[in-house]
């Protein structure tokens, strides 16, 4: 039987910003875009961003990272692209999968409506229906703020990405000038006597014309700030005011962006082109908290070995900012070292010797676990400070069992199914579960957190809300022996085990969770400013013992 049809809506949503990339994908788009946000939302605007991601995946969740980077997870459950994490950080908002567009969502979408019947005989064709259900999208998300910002994912003239700019020109009729923007990111190298190159942006803007969208800002990537020579001729060939061609240089911290942004002007000429300059709060009223925030002096340097198997900083990114978070919260600079965990079996000690604190997070898979398993038997002997995310958690868990209670070859089933000691163990649910995607224990969920325990000195609370994404768990029938020589669950979901710490160690905490996804720079996650903290605390003890001697 027919279902009620998700019918277009051309009057949701105020007012859209479109950003599209040329030349080549990784220029900026998404940072570009939520700085320009971040300075909107200084302003006094509700803002709200929305990435279209064009391959036919429904969502990231089964990605390599090597492709497209960590796989972040939203708290409605969504796994989404990384840009999604940015946006999130820089924009303040927790947003929810249908913040994310992908041609798979689409066309599932698309054709499971042909198949219940709901166009109603009509040949179902890319235009209208499927650049209908994409505008769709972009307006839900968008209803009930007053700037939506839509990145489209990859490069002008991509394949997979026509039926998104093809909706986007539909776009440009439906609403009035003053409501719609399109930026455009391009690329603008270096010739070998130093010359900034414009032919690139050209080319890509002919591209995007060809289309029937013409930009309204150029955004040029170079290492440096674009000459004003180079601004004329990006305006003149592209067919733009000189004033409406900007900037995006090099910067050593992305939260840096903002600041550079907003010295180019691009957020005024911005709110002036969408009519939002009487709207604005005063310059002089306006938030300067993220300005404050990201120039904050450094006082101390902590120096933290991260564990993984992906050579890959985006593999990462979330654990990488939460880190960052927690040293602005506690103005100290913290310096990554990527430690490969492939090679932690036998050089662990010369890699970890340096390291003030160490990090093992999430991951799938057996490659590189034994290393990881050294890692934190390494931070537990030496008295380390340690914190595990999710898969660092658990083997947490199995390198206990393994070297403290003598259980030889306690190990995950999802990583040895013929372990004879299987500490961690699949979901209940999940036995039933056949599909990889989207299947897993996913999103925002509740911890009660012991009263008395390092957990809960860390969260200043007996509960918290943190975003999970895993399938195997602390196996039950394991609990009491493993609660013993110094282990113990401190964070439980029922009878879920989310929390483990041990007494007889200065700071070793271990989540099921993943906290780094909740961290933002004015909200640093919890697990991570302990986890600093332990750092700077034993510092300073240190110092008072050498004063007093």
């Amino acid at each position: 039987m027919p279902t009620d049809p998700q019918r277009y809506d051309p009057d949701l949503g105020r007012k859209f910003v479109f950003v599209t990339g040329g030349v080549m994908s990784g220029l900026g788009k998404g940072i570009t875009a939520a700085s320009t946000g971040r300075l909107l939302k200084n302003a006094g605007f509700d803002v709200t961003a929305v990435k279209i991601d064009p391959y036919l995946n429904v969502d990231a969740g089964t990605m390599n990272p090597y492709q497209h980077g960590e796989v972040y997870v939203l708290k409605d459950g969504g796994e989404v692209d990384l840009d999604l994490g940015n946006y999130e950080r820089f924009l303040g908002v927790d947003m929810t999968s249908d913040h994310n567009v992908t041609t798979g969502k689409v066309y599932q979408n698309v054709i499971e409506s042909e198949r219940a019947g709901d166009y109603l005989g009509e040949t179902v064709q890319v235009i209208p229906h499927v650049t209908d259900d994409i505008k769709r999208r972009i307006r839900e998300a968008a209803e009930g703020s007053d700037v939506c910002l839509i990145e489209i994912g990859g490069t002008v003239g991509d394949i997979e990405g026509m039926p998104y700019l093809e909706a986007l020109r539909q776009f440009a009729h439906e609403e009035d000038e003053e409501d719609l923007l399109f930026a455009h990111v391009t690329l603008v190298p270096y010739s070998k006597n130093g010359e900034q190159k414009t032919k690139p942006t050209q080319h890509s803007v002919k591209e995007l014309r060809s289309i029937g969208l013409q930009p309204d800002i150029l955004v040029g990537r170079s290492e440096n700030e674009l000459d004003a020579h180079t601004k004329e001729k990006i305006a003149l060939f592209c067919d733009v005011p000189t004033e409406a061609v900007f900037s995006n240089s090099d910067v050593e911290d992305i939260y840096h962006v903002p600041l550079m942004v907003e010295e180019e002007g691009l957020d005024e000429y911005v709110m002036e082109r969408l009519n939002l300059t009487e709207e604005a709060l005063p310059p002089e009223e306006r938030s300067t908290e993220w300005r404050d925030l990201v120039t904050r002096e450094r006082t101390e340097t902590v120096d933290v070995a991260l564990v993984g198997k992906y050579d890959l900083e985006d593999a990462y990114m979330s654990v990488h900012e939460a880190l960052k978070h927690a040293g602005i919260e506690r103005s100290a600079e913290v310096d990554v070292t990527w430690v490969d965990a492939d090679e932690m079996a036998d050089r662990h000690t010369e890699r970890l010797e340096d390291a003030d604190a160490i990090v093992v997070p999430g991951g799938f898979g057996s490659r590189g676990t034994e290393g990881k398993i050294e890692a934190i038997r390494y931070a537990r002997e030496n008295d380390v400070p340690f914190l595990g995310l999710c898969l660092g958690f658990q083997m947490a868990v199995v390198e206990h069992a393994r070297n403290v209670l003598g259980l030889e070859g306690a190990h995950s089933a999802e990583l040895d199914p013929d372990t004879p000691h299987p500490v961690i163990d699949l979901l209940p649910e999940q036995y039933e579960e056949e599909d990889m995607g989207g299947t897993m224990r996913l999103g925002s969920h509740d911890t009660d957190i012991d009263e008395g325990t390092l957990a809960a000195a860390v969260y200043g609370a007996t509960s918290c809300t943190e975003r999970h994404r895993h399938r195997y768990e602390v196996n039950p029938e394991y609990i009491p022996d493993l609660e013993a020589d110094g282990l113990t669950f401190s964070g439980h979901a029922g009878n879920r085990m989310e929390i483990v710490e041990r007494a007889d160690h200065p700071f070793f905490l271990g989540t099921q969770f993943h906290p780094e996804f909740r961290s933002r720079p004015d909200r640093a996650s919890p697990p991570f400013v302990g986890l600093i903290d332990a750092v700077l605390d034993e510092r300073n003890d240190e110092t008072e013992q050498e004063v007093s001697a």
